[in-house]
């Protein structure tokens, strides 16, 4: 049986009077965004005054509050973070959920004590990543919500952390922290908290001209709600500690609710284990009537992907109102002001101060105080009777506390003011008020010690010695043969290495290829082949590092040690661990997956034993300007159809089956755009790209200007004529102030990406 000292209920709270219908609900603990820094930016966030009121109340309550800092950070927006964050850490806010590693390094650096917590947007799919995040300072890591049982359980075994997941909620189609859907096609970025979930849209599945689906079935991304309570067993045992309801966006009412169900099945297993364990499934209709998205499922704990996880159907537009039910909740919980039991002893003797002790057991702490208030008198008519003083001290309407057991002592025939009552009373249980809240307060941090110098750790130009007609050395990563094939071909590389035509060109000097286009027993071959064209040679490592990658790299190690390449391009934070485990000592190129979106993670990604490392997707030129000016080991995406998302749902899968090949298959959205969707079947993942190429060939100019020397053109959906021609005008258009012809259609529709506008 599971330790019962061990688990954690932990609510969504997107108000504070969501906040506390969770802590009246029974929660143990209640994550909340402040006003900035928090991935639900639409949420009714509480502003500073309010949030530390909240810190209170939860404290009060013996409940701990967290604050959601789970958003990537600006380099400009570096300087707000002290300022910010140093209120509720000298409050006594109980930790930080973080998905920017410099985030993370700030916050571990200036702010003492103050636990850190990975974000599920960390996208943390196992036991190495888990390993990279204890070393940094996290305490606690929320998986990723596509883990099995197994894996977490693998987790526990093997990493001193806290584990969070997930039991109830909404499911992201796309790996959190891996989606860049919303922000490509509208602007609104997940990792900046503002997605606009296109997820939730139709779309038409096509093979060629074929549907695959109808439009009954056209919401393939779609997934039904999470529910997990008859795997609550199961969780506890694997080795979550913390069990995490999603739905900061949802009503007090609808928080309350799922908090009471989860509450009553924990308490239930807490104390019985496994022996008689059965859900009603009342209660599992009590749920859906609180929200339906079109069923519930299980999630990822017992199977990798599924049709049956997916809602298909468009969300109901009517539904059969559960007043009873809702009239319930508002009563017991939203509308009900929770107070904590106290016990107290009133002395009252002729001549001597009244006095009041009080005791309270809170959140595991038990908090004793006394006050003293007016003498009592000698009654000249009436003496004051226990019955009578008893009930005026008992009045703590408004207040966090109620009586559960008040015991008075009476010396003599006396007399105590009403007023006077009421004013020890008063003066009691503010004083006890404050000896709980000083139980969590800090000392101030130092703001002086939190000023950021740019102390980068990279390698950059000395002044005066950054020129415009710098070479540019170009990278291009090939996802199959045939690409790759193309690339070879290319009679521009004859010259392998050696400079271009004119000054300030650019040499292609790299080509990188997809471990899942390219199986382990043509890596070697590949590479000489590159190589012999006097070029260095890359294997690109997975989206998403789990079983099935893990397994594929072991079968394999040999031959990846043995291929002859020259650096390994890194995807996930799984992955540079398991590199330094099994003994694999090539340069790590950092993908931008990787976000450095500030110098404080440039720093950290160093520590990881990044060599080189690319520019986020989602920095604007100014933004990337502010960061990686003069990094001589930074590189610039500047052609690709870029991963919009990376799931481990199966698109193919959905609409027609799972039969083990890798193929193409294309959604078209509802303005007439066409989405390539690929299906990585020797990882078991599913990528969807943006439909229109991003291309800065226009943007010589301004990609000159930032200072970045390293660029970087990815071919992923083309066939190997595209990749050849896309190849030619990038080398033409740097070395020739060439363009390429416009009746070859290839640069017709294309995309700047963030280049210009960036995200908010």
């Amino acid at each position: 049986m599971y330790n019962q000292n061990r688990a954690e209920l932990l609510a969504p709270a997107g108000s504070f009077e969501s906040m506390k219908a969770a802590i009246a609900a029974g929660a143990d603990a209640v994550y909340m965004g402040g006003s900035r820094f928090g991935a639900r930016a639409y949420a009714d966030n509480p502003d500073e005054e309010k949030f530390l009121e909240a810190i209170d109340y939860a404290h009060l309550h013996g409940c701990r509050l967290y604050m959601t800092v789970n958003t990537l950070v600006k380099e400009g927006e570096l300087k707000e973070l002290f300022r910010y964050l140093a209120p509720f850490y000298e409050r006594g806010l109980d930790a930080v959920i973080v998905q920017d590693l410099g985030v993370l390094s700030f916050i571990k650096n200036h702010f003492p004590g103050l636990p850190i917590h990975a974000s599920t947007q960390m996208t943390i799919t196992g036991v190495y990543g888990a390993k990279a995040l204890v070393q940094m300072g996290a305490e606690r890591i929320v998986t990723a919500r596509e883990l099995s049982l197994e894996e977490i359980r693998k987790i526990h075994q093997e990493v001193p952390v806290e584990i969070e997941s997930f039991v109830h909620g909404a499911l992201c189609y796309c790996y959190s922290g891996q989606c860049l859907m919303s922000s490509l096609i509208g602007g609104r970025s997940g990792n900046r908290g503002r997605c606009a979930q296109p997820c939730r849209l139709p779309y038409e599945v096509k093979r060629g001209s074929r549907t695959l689906n109808s439009k009954k079935e056209s919401y393939v991304l779609n997934l039904k709600d999470l529910c997990t309570l008859d795997l609550i067993p199961d969780m506890l045992e694997a080795g979550v500690y913390s069990m995490k309801i999603e739905g900061r966006m949802k009503s007090p009412r609808y928080t309350a609710g799922v908090v009471s169900v989860y509450r009553k099945y924990l308490d239930r297993y807490l104390k019985n284990g496994r022996k008689g364990w059965k859900v009603d499934p009342e209660d599992k209709r009590l749920l859906l009537d609180l929200f339906d998205r079109g069923g519930f499922s299980e999630g990822y704990y017992r199977q990798h992907n599924g049709r049956n996880m997916v809602a298909l159907g468009e969300k109901p537009a009517f539904r059969q109102v559960n007043q009873r039910l809702f009239e319930e909740l508002d009563r017991n919980y939203v509308q009900k002001e929770k107070q904590e039991p106290v016990s107290g002893v009133l002395t009252l003797r002729e001549g001597e101060p009244a006095s009041l002790a009080l005791t309270c057991t809170t959140g595991g702490r038990t908090v004793s105080v006394r006050a003293e208030g007016t003498a009592a008198e000698k009654a000249q008519n009436q003496p004051l009777t226990a019955e009578k003083a008893e009930k005026q001290i008992k009045k703590t309407g408004g207040t966090p506390f109620s009586f559960e057991k008040l015991q008075t002592e009476l010396g003599g025939n006396v007399f105590v003011p009403v007023q006077a009552l009421n004013e020890l009373r008063r003066n009691a249980l503010d004083g006890l008020e404050r000896e709980i809240l000083n139980l969590y307060a800090r000392q101030p941090a130092s703001e002086k010690a939190a000023l950021i110098e740019k102390k980068r750790e990279i390698v950059k130009r000395e002044p005066g010695e950054q020129k415009a007609d710098e070479t540019f050395r170009l990278a291009v990563s090939a996802e199959t043969p045939e690409q790759l094939q193309a690339v070879l071909s290319q009679g521009k590389l004859a010259g392998g290495t050696g400079e271009p035509q004119t000054t300030g060109g650019m040499v292609l000097s790299e080509i990188a290829i997809d471990s899942g286009g390219f199986p382990g027993d043509m890596w070697r071959e590949a590479a000489a082949a590159i190589h012999e064209k006097g070029l260095a040679c890359c294997l690109i490592l997975p989206h998403i590092f789990r079983e099935e990658a893990i397994g594929y790299f072991e079968r394999n190690l040999d031959r990846l040690k043995a291929a002859g390449f020259d650096g390994v391009i890194v995807r996930s934070l799984e992955e540079p661990v398991w590199l330094r485990e099994k003994g694999i000592s090539l340069p790590q190129f950092f993908d931008d997956t990787m976000y450095s979106w500030n110098h404080l993670a440039l720093t950290e990604m160093r520590r990881m034993g990044a060599e080189r490392i690319t520019v986020p997707l989602e920095l604007n030129s100014r933004e990337i300007e502010a960061v990686y000016q003069g990094d001589l080991n930074a590189e610039l995406v500047i052609y690709g159809h870029l991963p919009m998302m990376v799931s481990a749902q199966c698109v193919k899968k959905t609409v027609s089956g799972c039969d083990g090949r890798p193929e193409i298959l294309k959604m078209k959205d509802r303005t007439g755009k066409f989405l390539p969707v690929k299906n990585q079947c020797v990882f078991c993942c599913n990528t969807i790209y943006n439909p229109s190429p991003l291309s800065l060939l226009q943007e010589e100019k301004a990609v000159r200007s930032l200072g970045i020397r390293n660029l970087r053109m990815k071919f992923t959906v083309e066939n190997g004529e595209q990749a050849g021609t896309i190849l030619t005008a990038f080398l033409d258009r740097w070395n020739e102030g060439g363009e390429l012809r416009g009746d070859s259609g290839i640069f017709r529709d294309f995309t700047r990406g963030h280049f210009r506008r960036g995200v908010e």
